[in-house]
């Protein structure tokens, strides 16, 4: 029997503790994605891309920054009319909010790994009341989030892996165009976008430096929600031995990459998950995987010790992949569609009503006019 999310109300609609609505189940035939910054369509997409093959109807809210980069087999609604027209069993979210008044079940897929750049109830752990259901991505965030279920009741937790990564076990496995032909190696900088963590601006004169000598190619980019005056300062590395591409080639950036170099960001997961090595600039929380500096003047030292790969350091890789990431299939999109399915098949139980926050419903209701103009 299906439980019904046709409204998400604390007062009407979803049948969260009053048992499976009187209908015969029956497979998911339309979804939403929401995606309210550009990083959000590398996540989304293989789950849309999985969603088409298992024959649903797919649709996109998204702000117009971002509906410039999407394709042409993904579809822009831009009224809540034409939401309610595709009939959402289920809204796919990588934002840490969505519109309660979308139909369908609300699932979050998360816009990243937990980088610790605050407290775990301050930061990746933290609960707003928006969602039905949690698909996590490995074991070290999956137990957290159970912990909260049962104390919270109100949402389920399903250990699906990411998304976005699917792409990344997938073949082909690099991007050639990112590739030099001469066979340097190719070194990655990403920065966060929290300016008491990012060393972006620290970084600057070193890259420079780093990107004219020449000895290894450089694939350069920033958080979207940086200064665009630095921005301006990063696009001017660009040259024979470095490129500048935006978040939506994040995946190509990562594949292509030999070593990353970074600071605080959940960008190191989505590398290391690779087994590849990972320089940081006075991470937060540095771990044993990382290769740890605290000034830009050390990065280039520690590259040359990342690239030999020693076995403590790629030891400390894999134990490190297998606790927030160890799927390899390539096929986490399917197992968050499976997730969604027995969610609204009532097969996660009885879920307690969502808790009354008038102050942040009001807020997505104000910004979700800003995302459908129509």
């Amino acid at each position: 029997m299906r439980r019904s999310f046709a409204r998400d109300s604390h007062t009407a609609g979803i049948r969260h503790n009053r048992g499976p609505c009187p209908a015969d189940a029956a497979d998911v035939d339309a979804c939403l994605l929401f995606a309210t910054e550009l990083y959000a369509l590398p996540i989304l997409r293989p789950l849309a891309a999985a969603a088409r093959r298992a024959g649903q109807r797919v649709g996109w809210v998204v702000p117009g920054a971002v509906a410039a980069y999407l394709r042409e087999d993904e579809p822009r609604l831009r009224s809540m009319r034409a939401v309610r027209a595709l009939k959402p069993d289920a809204v796919y979210c990588a934002a840490n909010w969505v519109a309660p008044a979308f139909p369908g079940a609300k699932v979050q897929v998360f816009h990243g790994f937990n980088a610790e750049k605050r407290e775990p109830d301050r930061g990746h752990f933290r609960l707003r009341g928006f969602f039905d259901l949690y698909c996590t991505q490995g074991p070290a965030t999956t137990a957290p989030f159970r912990a909260l279920a049962r104390e919270h009741r109100y949402f389920a937790v399903e250990e699906t892996g990411w998304p976005k990564l699917d792409p990344l076990f997938a073949p082909p496995a690099g991007a050639a165009d990112l590739n030099p032909r001469d066979g340097r190696p190719v070194a990655m900088y990403a920065a966060t976008f929290t300016e008491s963590l990012s060393s972006a601006r620290a970084m600057l004169d070193t890259l420079r430096a780093l990107v004219a000598r020449g000895d290894r190619h450089w694939l350069l980019t920033l958080h979207p929600k940086c200064d665009p005056e630095l921005f301006a300062q990063y696009r001017a590395l660009e040259g024979p031995h470095a490129r500048f591409l935006e978040s939506d080639r994040l995946l190509d950036m990562l594949r292509a990459a030999d070593v990353l170099v970074c600071d605080t960001s959940s960008v190191i997961d989505e590398f290391a998950v690779q087994l590849k090595p990972v320089v940081t600039v006075r991470n937060r929380r540095p771990k044993p995987f990382m290769l740890d500096v605290q000034a830009p003047a050390e990065v280039d030292a520690a590259i040359g010790r990342a690239l030999q790969l020693p076995p403590a350091l790629r030891e400390a890789l894999a134990a490190h992949a297998a606790a927030i990431h160890p799927y390899r299939d390539g096929r986490s999109s399917e197992r968050v569609l499976a997730a969604t399915q027995r969610l609204l098949d009532g097969g996660d139980g009885p879920l307690a009503r969502k808790p009354l926050n008038l102050w942040r419903r009001w807020q997505s209701a104000r910004d979700v006019r800003a995302l459908l103009p129509g």
